[in-house]
């Protein structure tokens, strides 16, 4: 199974905030960080907050955060409402709906690959040390100074 660039970039998001849990963070420097697109890490990062994710204020001197902390974040749970309704083969589509008995057993697989990932949290997709090695990994770990906002 292959996540869809929503999930990878939810995932980064999340990742991102958790190591910069003591402020608020912008969309353009998370997108800075991961060479991403702005635009759509918007997208994500609004469907972040919908779902409770994330917290975002509007304004000069707003910002993205985490909703909880990095240890109440279930990364099953991150990426079950990313993906949404997962299909692995397009059984509805096909010809043999009905007569093929491999829609069961990949349900199972399926059930399978989120049972794992329920089991792990935000904090622990960090690990320890997990912080100070995003901060050395990302060209922009700190906020951006008064002079370079006004640029």
């Amino acid at each position: 199974m292959r996540l869809t660039r929503f999930s990878d970039y939810a995932i980064r998001v999340a990742l991102y905030l958790a190591a910069h849990d003591d402020r608020l963070c912008s969309i353009a420097e998370v997108a800075k960080a991961y060479d991403i697109s702005q635009n759509h890490l918007m997208k994500v990062v609004s469907d972040l907050a919908r779902a409770g994710f994330v917290q975002s204020r509007r304004g000069r001197s707003g910002g993205i955060r985490l909703a909880c902390p990095p240890s109440e974040i279930n990364i099953g749970a991150l990426i079950r409402h990313t993906e949404g309704e997962i299909d692995l083969v397009g059984c509805t589509e096909c010809r043999l709906n009905g007569a093929c008995r491999l829609p069961g057993p990949l349900d199972l697989a399926l059930d399978a690959f989120f049972a794992v990932l329920s089991r792990y949290s935000l904090a622990d997709a960090l690990g320890q040390g997990g912080i100070e090695r995003l901060h050395r990994l990302l060209p922009l770990s700190k906020p951006p100074s008064c002079r370079e906002e006004r640029d």
